[in-house]
């Protein structure tokens, strides 16, 4: 046996296990899908051709081992990975004249889930295909996940749970540390479906499709036909869950059925990584048994990434207030995908390492689930990147971090520009001060002119209104519009003021949180110690010592002085005799008509103790509807767990007077 060859597979064998447990088990990425598809196809075929297969290898594994922190179980039946294929004529002959459905391959994770008596008592994740861990107080806060069926027989059925790219924009814009930011929804619906306080899982907006009835109990007695895949997502749906999105097809039509999936992606706002094929008779799959790792019974069919090849031109590195500085790719311009790009994040050091990268280097470039741009491979591998020594805003000393499996460059200097004007950047921003007419970019020349070294400074510009008037893009009917929303800016409440500090890990929720926990009362908090702050429900011990930790800075504190002595702060005493909504959760959904808006009803619950949820639960108290008779998901799940609906007038006559 060639000895190369050995070394190779035991090579790879062993990438792309630190891959999959960066991936898997701690919510990190330090290579790209593509990589990893291309190292493992790699890897296939050299152990085909030399018969040779490491324990371990991902070609005879499912996933990562399941992490220590929940309860783990054995599944009844191993959940098997699925034969993949890129080739669209390759997927129309699989079907050997036999119908089948067509349906996105969604990404997220895959959860099993068991009925009995009509009530959910268990979900699993797949983990690493044998066993996994047990989630069911995670579960039972998915978005739309029916609690209660009508079927009453055992059922078990399997699915994957989601977040959106929507929802993963906004969680994202909520982590005040860059290097705390999830890289991809996969990552961040990993990470909240393993959570141990279930709500966390809950505020994370899970989304749950069903793809797979596995078994249900008696229900051929009700004359549902159990060997068609297309009948049991019917019954799936008759029964309240939302399945994944599919399509019946036959040779005929099922080229134009890929190209109409195609068309949807750009705008799909569920994450998917392709499509699979699954036989429409559920008996025929069967009888074609299985291999020792993929069923034969579905195939799923990954996009062929359209690839340009391009000249890498610059390595951008690009600073945060956190002091994270992320290396970015500038390449000349491609088309992909109909668009043209001239850029691609490389996320972390560790994956810049993995790519070898060099000025010059030809390199192919992609988008990522026909999204997101991505550098599939360097051609050339001069490996000449240099990583900088020193800030590339303000020439300060950088240092490597290590993060679980990847690797982060920071800058050390804590009065860095970049982190100044990102900082500012938040501090004006909506949910923070809300100073209107402050771009990043004015922000950043205020800087630079020494117009403001520090928050307290933003209510002096008048110190500076002949340079302003005199800047571009500024006048003296700009400047007056830019003090007016200043001074508006002043009168503000403390929840406002803490998020605006950008606390790492401190978002909109976990400021308002802390300010009711301490009456808010800024001084009971500056002196709160981590164990006090760990006790809040909802706070929990690292966002407790970064708040400790930014309250113990003296340089800190003294800003904090400076500012609260420019601000007018609306008083908002906590009377204990207020707290009439004290343990209720609320859900608000439709138009109003005696709030000018959902967030100003939120405000008012929240100030009376209460709770404001954004999907129905068992826990919630009632969900605020002035249309109690729609049809809309949230009046059916409160229908089904009959949680009263009440509209606007019957709240406020019930639980505000």
């Amino acid at each position: 046996m060639d000895a190369a060859k050995v070394e190779r597979i035991k090579y790879l064998v062993k990438t792309l296990q630190e891959a999959s447990k960066a991936y898997y088990a701690q919510d990190e990425e330090i290579m790209s899908n593509y990589e990893y598809d291309r190292l493992y196809d790699e890897l296939a075929a050299l152990e085909q051709e030399t018969g040779l297969v490491m324990a371990g290898s991902p070609t005879i594994t499912v996933g990562y081992e399941a992490v220590e922190e929940l309860p783990k179980e054995r599944h009844e039946s191993p959940m098997l990975s699925l034969d993949k294929t890129k080739n669209r004529q390759e997927l129309r002959d699989w079907l050997q004249g036999h119908p089948a459905l067509l349906s996105w391959k969604l990404d997220g994770l895959t959860i099993v889930l068991t009925y009995r008596d009509g009530q959910l008592i268990k979900a699993v994740t797949r983990g690493n295909g044998e066993i996994g861990e047990v989630i069911t107080a995670n579960a039972r806060t998915f978005k739309d996940l029916p609690l209660n069926i009508a079927f009453r027989g055992e059922m078990v059925l399997r699915g994957e749970a989601v977040i959106s790219y929507s929802d993963f924009e906004r969680i994202n814009q909520e982590i005040a540390d860059e290097s705390a930011k999830y890289k991809n929804p996969r990552n961040l619906c990993s990470g909240s479906v393993r959570q141990l306080n279930n709500e966390v899982t809950a505020k994370r907006n899970v989304q749950f499709y069903a793809f797979q009835l596995v078994s249900a109990q008696g229900l051929e007695q009700e004359s549902a036909n159990l060997d068609s895949k297309q009948a049991q997502f019917a019954f799936l749906k008759g029964q309240g869950f939302a399945v994944v999105e599919h399509v019946l097809v036959t040779e005929d039509n099922i080229l134009e059925a890929i190209e109409v999936f195609e068309q949807k992606i750009e705008t799909y706002d569920i994450p998917s990584d392709g499509l699979v094929l699954t036989y429409d008779s559920i008996s025929y799959g069967q009888s074609l048994g299985r291999t020792a790792k993929f069923p034969r019974h579905s195939i799923a069919f990954k996009w062929s990434d359209e690839l340009r090849e391009t000249v890498l031109t610059e390595i951008e590195w690009s600073a945060s207030r956190t002091g994270l500085i992320n290396p970015v790719a500038i390449f000349e311009p491609v088309e992909l995908e109909g668009t043209t790009v001239s850029r691609a994040s490389v996320h972390n050091i560790s994956i810049l390492k993995n790519l070898r990268l060099g000025i010059g280097d030809k390199i192919t470039v992609y988008k990522a689930n026909m999204i997101i741009p991505q550098i599939a491979e360097n051609l050339t591998k001069s490996d000449s990147v240099e990583i900088p020594k020193v800030c590339p805003v303000c020439g300060q000393p950088t240092r490597i971090k290590q993060v679980n499996e990847g690797q982060f460059l920071y800058c050390t200097n804590e009065r860095c520009a970049a982190k100044r004007i990102k900082a500012f950047t938040l501090f004006v921003s909506r949910d923070a001060l809300n100073v209107e007419g402050l771009s990043e970019a004015t922000l950043e020349k205020f800087i630079d002119r020494g117009f403001i070294q520090e928050f307290a400074d933003l209510f002096h510009l008048e110190r500076y209104s002949q340079e302003i008037t005199r800047m571009e893009g500024f006048g003296e009917k700009s400047y007056q519009n830019l003090i007016e929303s200043i001074e508006t800016a002043r009168h503000t409440t403390l929840p406002r003021v803490v998020y605006g500090l950008g606390i790492a890990n401190i978002g909109v929720a976990n400021a308002k949180v802390l300010c009711r926990y301490f009456d808010y009362d800024m001084e009971r908090m500056q002196n709160a110690d981590v164990e006090t702050l760990s006790a809040i429900e909802g706070v929990g011990e690292v966002i407790a010592s970064a708040f400790v930790e930014y309250m113990r800075d003296t340089d800190n504190l003294q800003r904090i002085k400076h500012l609260m002595q420019e601000l007018d702060i609306e008083v908002q005493t906590v009377d204990e005799g207020s707290q009439t909504l004290s343990g209720l959760t609320f859900v608000i959904t439709g138009s109003l008509r005696h709030y000018s808006s959902r967030n100003e009803l939120k405000e008012t619950i929240e100030q009376k103790g209460g709770k404001v949820a954004g999907s129905v639960s068992a826990k919630t108290t009632c969900l605020i509807n002035n249309d109690i008779t729609s049809n809309s998901s949230k009046n059916k799940k409160a229908k089904e767990l009959q949680v009263p609906i009440l509209t606007e007038d019957d709240f406020m006559a019930k639980y505000l007077q």
